[in-house]
C-alpha cells in the first residue's frame, strides 16, 4: 500500500524523495492506530454492544442505532490489520493473501461503510421525527431494530457488485458478457452514490428540518417522553465525525472512476500523490470504528449506569469481580 514500485517506470526520480516521505507519513500513521486504534474500538464497541444488550429495556431509539454501528466498528477494527498489513501492493507487507480473500476482505469492508452510514443518515431522520411527533411512536426502539436489519440487508446486496466482479473475472472466457464487468470503477461507481450521496443527502435534510424545530419554542420541549438534550449534541458529533472520516475515502472512488471514465492514463507526477491519498483516506475510515464509541461515552448520559450495571451481572468471584469493578471505575473517569 506504500510502496514506491509504480513510480519506478514512469521517469519521475525527482517524486522518490516526496514518495519516501508519504510512505514513512503512512507507515506511522497505519502502525499507530493498529497499536492504539483497534484495541479502542475492539474494546468500547463490545461494551458498547454488551452494555446496552444487556439493559435491552433501557435502550432508546439512538441506541439502537449506535449498536448497529459498533456492530459495523468491530468489523472494521478486526479487518484493519488484514487490510493495512497485508495488501499485495504494500511494500513491506507482513503477509500476502489470495484474489478471493481479497474480494471477501473489500466486500465485507464495503458492507461496514454502508451500515454506519445508513445508520447515521436514519439516526438523523429518526432524531427529527422524535422532535416532531414525539408521541407517534414512530420512531420507536422496535421500529428502529427492524430497520436495522434491513440495513444490513441492502448492505449485502449492494456489495454483490463486488461479487460480480470477481465471479466474472473467472468466467469471461466462457461468457462474453462479463468482459463488460470486470472494471472496478463500475462497483466504485455504485458505492459513491448508494453509500454516500444519498445518506449525505438523507442526513442534510434531516439537519436543516432539525434546525427548523430547534428555533420553535413549543410546550412539547417540557415533555418528560422526549428524548434527553444531549442527545442532539451526540448526533451531531456522530454526524460530522462519520462523514468527516468517511468523505476522503469516497472521494478517492469518486477521482478513480472519473480518471477511468476519461480513459487516460495517470500522468507520473499525479500517480504518487493518487496513491497517497487512497491510502490515507483508507486508513482515516478505519479510525472512525474507535472515534465513534468514544464520543458515544463521552457525550451519552445513561451509559455509564448502563456499564455499572454489566459489571453486576458478571458471574465471577468476589476477587475477579473487585479487580473488574475497579478497571471499569478507571474507564468512567
Amino acid at each position: 500500500m506504500w510502496s514506491c514500485g509504480p513510480l519506478n517506470g514512469t521517469g519521475r526520480g525527482e517524486d522518490q524523495p516526496l514518495c519516501q516521505h508519504s510512505q514513512l507519513v503512512l507507515s506511522a500513521f497505519s502502525l499507530l492506530y493498529l497499536a492504539v486504534g483497534v484495541p479502542v474500538g475492539l474494546g468500547y464497541n463490545a461494551l458498547l454492544v454488551l452494555a446496552n444488550l444487556q439493559d435491552q429495556g433501557s435502550m432508546t431509539m439512538p441506541d439502537v442505532y449506535f449498536v448497529n454501528m459498533a456492530v459495523a466498528g468491530l468489523v472494521l477494527s478486526a479487518l484493519a490489520p488484514a487490510h493495512l498489513l497485508g495488501p499485495s501492493a504494500s511494500g513491506w507487507a507482513l503477509w500476502g493473501f489470495s484474489s478471493e480473500a481479497h474480494v471477501t476482505l473489500l466486500v465485507l469492508f464495503n458492507v461496514c461503510s454502508l451500515v454506519t452510514m445508513y445508520s447515521t443518515a436514519l439516526l438523523s431522520l429518526d432524531y427529527y421525527i422524535e422532535r416532531a411527533l414525539p408521541r407517534t411512536y414512530m420512531s420507536s426502539v422496535y421500529n428502529s431494530r427492524h430497520v436495522c436489519g434491513f440495513v444490513w440487508g441492502g448492505a449485502l446486496l449492494t456489495s454483490f457488485s463486488s461479487l460480480l466482479f470477481y465471479i466474472c473475472s473467472h468466467v469471461a472466457a466462457r461468457i462474453v458478457e462479463c468482459a463488460k464487468m470486470q472494471h472496478p470503477e463500475a462497483a466504485d461507481a455504485i458505492m459513491v452514490f448508494i453509500g454516500y450521496l444519498v445518506p449525505g443527502l438523507a442526513v442534510l435534510y434531516a439537519l436543516v428540518l432539525i434546525s427548523r424545530i430547534r428555533k420553535e419554542d413549543t410546550p412539547l420541549d417540557q415533555d418528560s417522553g422526549r428524548l434527553d438534550p444531549s442527545v442532539h449534541r451526540l448526533l451531531v458529533a456522530t454526524v460530522c465525525t462519520q462523514f468527516g472520516l468517511w468523505t476522503p475515502h469516497y472521494l478517492t472512488l469518486l477521482g478513480h472512476t472519473s480518471l477511468a471514465l476519461r480513459g487516460g492514463a495517470v500522468a507520473g507526477q499525479h500517480l504518487g500523490t493518487l496513491l497517497f491519498a487512497k491510502d490515507l483516506s483508507r486508513c482515516l475510515a478505519f479510525s472512525s470504528s474507535a472515534v465513534t464509541p468514544l464520543l458515544y461515552r463521552c457525550l451519552n448520559r445513561s451509559f455509564p449506569g448502563k456499564l455499572r450495571r454489566l459489571v453486576k451481572k458478571m458471574p465471577c468471584g468476589r476477587q475477579s469481580c473487585s479487580a473488574d469493578q475497579a478497571g471499569v471505575q478507571q474507564v468512567l473517569a
